[in-house]
């Protein structure tokens, strides 16, 4: 699927624009790996001495959520589908609430490094074992499809060397993970949501000259249909409506940012709850903006190729390849930008795969080395966390290889979240919400959620749902310049693909795994919870006695009100005069506020010795 030579490939420019986005990063990994005098603890590295304060953490959040599956696959969809995706505003919103409200709260008082660490204080230590499993089993396949997948999607449209690039991150990207430890990974994400902010601005302006005014693509997406964004069909099988989105999505994307370790342990290394919380609210924000570049990049798609669509001219082989093939089309006379636009998709895998990385390695350490191997010192567990960055980096790499063959990219991404993040999501909830909740409700919850989220999920990969489902949107082939007989064989598989599938499908694939993807999730969480309830009553739940600091209590959401008021006048009054204080938690101006959440952390680490 090479482009004719007209469309341009990628020249010398492209190559230094992107190896510049490389070498920054990896700089930025040097400096944190010696600023302050290193990594000295393994809190230093895995948390960044919980001394982060809330913008950077925002930023960071924001660049991690971000893959390059949503710089290239959310133009994409919306170009397909249409702006219905942009529901999913309300969704960030309400799932930032979620994760602020009820999970940060617990986390942050009990001071852990992994999430898990809280199953085993609250039921008990296998229940951390299968919760630790499986998220570096879901991580470690996610990761390799956030990097193999756009680096094919760039190489198809660009020729930009695949393997070359896909070692090349992963390579940096270990190389800061291991030396810079968490400083660096959010530092870096800061620098890297710059760069795919620049390099979707960079397309949207260039569209909108191209067009000759935003008037003229909100207008040919009007008329296309694109604008759906009123879908109340309570229907479930629907791939995306209201409903869908606002209450599936909201389950599928509170099990990343509630309780996944990637996300936890960035808003956890914060020097203080009220900053921590701020980063959520902040990183809303960013994924707003985010959603709308986003949106704004695929209706300019549409605008552009409304009578030409390049996916069924031949022109591209799969929807991932139309931003990089829009790219080459409108910004090949301005040398660099193609090359910025691909350093912005790959800032997003590089942000996301640090994460990971880092992530990873905290994981392993805290919940695999450090209870069985007691004796090791902390500057030894330090070493060890390094050298965990460095071999799950080479994980991440391997997986990739692997993810080459696999297919399907932003579906096959959310649904090993949904099928393994909903179990998960409705265990933490059970330990943080019912009191009653113990270790046997919560283990037979686990896994009735997670057979069947699982059974939902390969059943919906092996018989995909049907278009009246899905509903993509008409694309029109009819301003093309290409002779007649190459759009036939364009057409024709579609109508195949309306026919013959009914034939064979059986029943339940119509009804029960047509269910949107968005869903698995909700199904998976409501499943956990529900049993969880029940069995927890039968073995004698009300009679266990649970300590409150597992919980979620009304002082937890109350303090709010009375002390983020109190705190943030603090900060404003007392910037100018506690500069030098404002390092830990001694800042006197915090002292009132801060003095029983410092004397709690000591009793919790107590415990944990």
């Amino acid at each position: 699927a090479s482009p004719s030579s007209t469309m341009g490939r990628f020249t010398v420019w492209d190559y230094v624009v992107f190896a510049a986005m490389l070498v920054i990063s990896a700089v930025i990994g040097i400096y944190y790996a010696f600023a302050g005098g290193g990594q000295k603890t393994s809190k230093d590295f895995l948390m960044g001495g919980r001394s982060m304060s809330a913008l950077p953490v925002a930023l960071s959040l924001t660049a991690s959520f971000m893959s390059a599956v949503t710089v290239l696959g959310t133009p994409a969809e919306i170009y397909r589908y249409g702006a219905i995706f942009c529901i999913f505003a309300i969704t960030y919103g309400l799932v930032v609430l979620c994760s602020a409200e009820i999970f940060l709260p617990v986390f942050y008082k009990l001071g852990i490094t992994s999430t898990y660490e809280y199953l085993e204080l609250r039921f008990n230590k296998y229940l951390r074992l299968c919760g630790t499993v499986l998220f570096i089993i879901q991580t470690t396949l996610y990761t390799g499809i956030v990097i193999y997948a756009p680096a094919l999607a760039l190489n198809q449209v660009t020729g930009f060397d695949l393997w070359g690039a896909v070692v090349a991150t992963g390579v940096v990207c270990t190389f800061y993970c291991t030396l810079g430890g968490l400083k660096a990974v959010v530092w870096t994400d800061v620098f890297q949501v710059g760069i795919m902010i620049a390099g979707f601005s960079s397309v949207i302006i260039r569209a909108v000259v191209v067009q000759e005014g935003i008037g003229r693509i909100v207008n040919d997406s009007y008329y296309g249909g694109r604008l759906n964004f009123w879908d109340f069909d309570p229907n479930p099988l629907q791939r995306h409506t209201f409903w869908t989105i606002v209450i599936g999505g909201t389950f599928t994307w509170t099990s990343i940012y509630g309780i996944n370790q990637s996300q936890v342990q960035r808003y956890i290394a914060c020097k203080s709850r009220f900053h921590a919380k701020m980063s959520l609210y902040i990183n809303l924000l960013g994924l707003w903006a985010i959603l709308a570049c986003a949106a704004l990049c695929g209706l300019a798609l549409y605008s552009i190729y409304k009578d030409c669509d390049p996916w069924m001219a031949k022109q591209v082989s799969a929807l991932d390849q139309l931003m990089p093939y829009l790219v080459l089309d409108i910004l090949h006379d301005f040398p660099g930008m193609p090359g910025l636009f691909v350093a912005s998709a790959y800032s997003g895998t590089l942000s996301t795969v640090s994460s990971s990385i880092n992530a990873l390695a905290a994981v392993t350490v805290e919940d695999l080395i450090r209870p069985y191997f007691r004796s090791l010192s902390e500057k030894k567990l330090s070493w060890i966390s390094m050298g965990m960055s460095l071999f799950y980096g080479g994980v991440c790499i391997g997986m990739a290889a692997l993810a080459s063959l696999l297919g399907a990219l932003l579906q096959a991404a959310l649904s090993i979240f949904g099928m393994v993040g909903g179990p998960l999501l409705g265990l933490f909830a059970l330990g943080i919400l019912c009191s009653f909740a113990n270790g046997i409700g919560a283990f037979v919850g686990l896994v009735t959620g997670f057979v069947i989220s699982l059974w939902v999920g390969i059943g919906s990969q092996i018989y995909p749902p049907l278009p009246e489902r899905t509903k993509p949107l008409p694309l029109s082939t009819a301003g093309c310049n290409i002779s007649s007989e190459n759009l036939m064989t364009t057409e024709n598989p579609l109508t195949t693909v309306f026919n013959t599938p009914t034939a064979e499908r059986p029943a339940l694939a119509d009804n029960w795994y047509s269910l949107s993807y968005l869903y698995f999730s909700t199904l998976g969480t409501l499943i956990t919870v529900v049993v969880g309830i029940i069995i927890s009553l039968l073995t004698g739940g009300l009679k266990q006695n649970t300590d409150r600091k597992f919980l979620l209590t009304k002082e937890d959401f109350l303090s709010n009100f009375s002390r983020s008021k109190s705190e943030t006048k603090v900060e404003v009054l007392d910037s100018k005069r506690f500069t030098v204080a404002a390092e830990g938690t001694d800042n006197p101006a915090f002292s009132h506020i801060e003095m029983d959440v410092a004397s709690d952390k000591n009793k919790v680490n107590g415990l944990h010795i």
